[in-house]
């Protein structure tokens, strides 16, 4: 087994510092730095594909009736766990119920 002779060398601490000058070229308007937004999700899509009505739905996967409307009618978008978790609901809507039904 080899010895180590110190701690690796990383470029956490120069990509830091690159960052934080990034930042403060950004505040002091000297530096437009892009956006990343995340994509939406279709929720109502998710909902139809498994054929369940909104009180279906949030009864099945334990989400708010009324959260559900909402990211369906567009009054807000989902945060990123539940993005995560619909994600998830959209490709394997049985395992997760299955998953939920054993807690």
């Amino acid at each position: 087994m080899p010895r180590k002779t110190g701690p690796e060398k990383t470029s956490f601490g120069p990509d830091l510092i690159e960052g934080m000058r990034l930042v403060l070229s950004h505040r002091r308007g000297r530096v437009e730095l892009e956006q990343v937004w995340p994509k939406p999700v279709d929720v109502k899509a998710i909902r139809k594909r498994v054929k369940m009505s909104q009180a279906e739905f949030a009864r099945a996967y334990g989400i708010s009736k009324r959260a559900l409307q909402e990211w369906e009618q567009g009054g807000r978008q989902p945060d990123s766990a539940a993005r995560a978790y619909l994600t998830v609901i959209a490709k394997e809507p049985a395992v997760v119920r299955r998953a939920l039904a054993s807690e």
